[in-house]
């Protein structure tokens, strides 16, 4: 509290400070959900149900916020990242064989995402979008391999304001709020095959694998950006450690579920309400809105792709690199310089490599996130129930488990991730 006498302006500016400061890998990790490809999947539902679909975003906040919280005070007790504290319960072949699923999904996403910022860079700059894509995957490298944790941490939360171009672009459209905000709460029950295939997009498109893997590095990370390098200097948190965190995490899937809203409403009330329901790509849900609500609407929801894919791609390369790195005891860590931490690096290149080469092959984006649905469809309710076992053991977690409301909650969002992935091969 600042003294009687220090300015009210002073005292909010520090007050501010003290907020800003708070958010950080719940605030990364949530915006980082909302990737190109991401962003196509809202498109879509939007476009092809209208605003049949809104209710999902109020109800798939708790469950990521859950889950995402799960997974910081895993990291935060146990001072390991989610893979390192899984083989402590569960044989390492189980381990490995989620890593590399975890990587092959990865690898694939950030494929389609590279081609779809390469297609609203080409929106802005006339140029082939396929001379884009390298030049994006090879800055994405050099950044996380020239930058250390802190430098990229605060990139990634500047970043995040990307988020903001489609709240934006939302707003412009001028919705009818009455309607919306009726249909907002009461839920339409999906009534048709395409309907519940979309449903069961977007719910896989919200809890995604690599999420649960970045938010427990990351707070292994946050403590080594601390001084506490050892394990057991990085185990254990306080009460307010976890308070902060768990603020910090709701607002991050908070601002998630927002953009989600607000994605899905924008196309609903232009692209569906025009008959323009066959949208596959953000650039094509881009260029779509031009006629229905301008050109500034249509450049600012192509500015989001790319900013929200500067934020999204180092995350899933760098997810598959930190569960690698935990699975075979590698050094690891964004705070590494590559000849100290090689093999870390090298899953992360390997992944842009390899997610280049989608584009390179021109791979169909539609055909790519169809494989990469699939794999993260199986592979997340197998992770979530290893991380709902892994929270409630008081020995992994040292008597400082998640608690019994988010156990709950956890669980409601295992058996619906089981329930979408049947889901994918029943609709």
């Amino acid at each position: 509290m600042g003294s009687p006498s220090e300015p009210k302006h002073s005292r909010r500016k520090k007050g501010i400070g003290r907020f800003l400061a708070i958010l950080g890998p719940g605030l990364i990790t949530g915006a980082a959900d909302d990737d190109p490809s991401g962003i196509a999947t809202c498109s879509m539902a939007g476009a092809q149900q209208g605003t049949a679909l809104l209710w999902t975003a109020l109800i798939t906040w708790p469950l990521m916020g859950c889950v995402q919280m799960m997974c910081a005070r895993i990291g935060m007790v146990t001072g390991r990242g989610l893979a390192g504290t899984l083989r402590m319960k569960f044989p390492i072949w189980l381990i490995a064989i989620a890593s590399f699923a975890l990587f092959i999904a990865n690898t694939i996403n950030i494929g389609a995402d590279l081609a779809g910022m390469a297609d609203s860079v080409q929106m802005f700059t006339g140029l082939g979008s396929h001379w884009f894509v390298p030049v994006l995957a090879v800055s994405i490298t050099m950044a996380a391999i020239c930058f250390r944790y802190k430098r990229i941490e605060k990139i990634l939360k500047w970043l995040a304001l990307s988020l903001l171009a489609y709240i934006i672009t939302g707003i412009i459209c001028r919705p009818p709020w009455a309607k919306i905000l009726w249909q907002t709460i009461v839920p339409t029950w999906p009534s048709n095959h395409e309907a519940w295939a979309t449903l069961v997009a977007l719910l896989g498109t919200t809890i995604s694998p690599y999420l649960f893997y970045w938010q427990t590095s990351q707070e292994v990370e946050e403590k080594k950006a601390k001084g506490q390098k050892k394990l057991a200097a990085r185990r254990d948190a306080s009460r307010e450690e976890v308070g902060r965190r768990r603020l910090d995490v709701a607002i991050g899937t908070f601002a998630s579920q927002l953009v989600t809203y607000f994605i899905i409403l924008t196309t609903a009330i232009t692209l569906h309400a025009g008959g323009a329901t066959k949208v596959e790509t953000s650039r094509q849900a881009a260029e779509a809105l031009r006629p229905f609500a301008g050109a500034f609407a249509a450049q600012l929801f192509a500015a989001g792709v790319i900013g929200t894919g500067l934020l999204a791609i180092p995350t899933m390369a760098g997810s598959a690199a930190y569960a690698f790195a935990e699975t075979f005891a590698w050094r690891q860590g964004l705070d590494e310089r590559l000849p100290r931490a090689p093999a870390f690096y090298a899953v992360f290149i390997a992944s842009m490599i390899m997610a280049m080469s989608v584009d390179l092959f021109h791979v169909s984006p539609i055909q790519a996130l169809y494989w990469s649905a699939v794999i993260n469809g199986l592979l997340a309710p197998l992770l979530l129930l290893g991380i709902l076992l892994v929270a409630c053991d008081r020995v992994i977690m040292r008597d400082q488990c998640s608690s019994g409301i988010s156990r709950i909650v956890v669980a409601l969002a295992t058996l619906l991730m089981f329930g979408a992935a049947i889901g994918m091969f029943i609709f």
